[in-house]
């Protein structure tokens, strides 16, 4: 397949399960390593950097959101997104101010405190939203977030997406099979077989 993907721009991928949106998702996101081709980011092409330079940005470009959204269930809603933060070597001031920011960006906020179990489904990935964009990453990219959220909660989800595209100038990639979320996209790719047909 060949693609490039614009800045700013939030895409989605479908196909059925086997089809290689799972790779694809891994390769776009420095989790496994280019095998075949090229891949480029940011115009660099990626054979040419050192592991190091891929490390970076996986830790500080890229913002990583999953189905089941990986929270630390003895921690707060705060506590999860500032946990990763830390490892970044940041102050303590401003791993305050970048947990404030995303959790207001995402409306949590005021639940702070509580701990995944006492959030809802959609409160919890707005958890796993707000710990991503934390990193103020370049890039995020998503594997079936709304997946198991209801249509209203995966409408709400979509739209905080939405905002931050157009707020914040990321770029959002997501796998999905729902024609709601494709919806928000401004490319829709269909892979069948490890191959683009649209």
């Amino acid at each position: 397949m060949s693609l490039s993907i614009a800045k700013h721009s939030l895409v989605t991928i479908s196909g059925p399960s086997g089809s290689g949106k799972s790779t694809l998702l891994n390769l776009l996101g420095f989790i496994e390593p280019v095998q075949k081709g090229e891949m480029a980011y940011q115009s660099t092409n990626v054979a040419h950097m050192k592991q190091s330079q891929m490390n970076a940005i996986r830790k500080f470009q890229i913002g990583f959101i999953f189905q089941q959204f990986h929270l630390i269930p003895v921690f707060t809603a705060e506590e999860n997104v500032s946990y990763f933060l830390a490892r970044q070597g940041l102050t303590p001031d401003e791993i305050n101010l970048r947990c404030r920011d995303s959790l207001e960006a995402v409306g949590l906020w005021q639940h702070r405190m509580k701990r995944p179990s006492e959030l809802s489904g959609g409160q919890r990935q707005r958890v796993a939203i707000a710990r991503a964009i934390a990193k103020k990453p370049e890039v995020i990219i998503g594997d079936e977030p709304t997946g198991s959220l209801d249509q209203q909660t995966g409408k709400e989800i979509m739209g905080i997406f939405d905002q931050l595209v157009k707020q914040k100038e990321l770029s959002v990639i997501l796998t999905t099979h729902d024609p709601m979320v494709q919806k928000y996209a401004h490319d829709n790719l269909h892979i069948q077989d490890g191959v683009l047909v649209t």
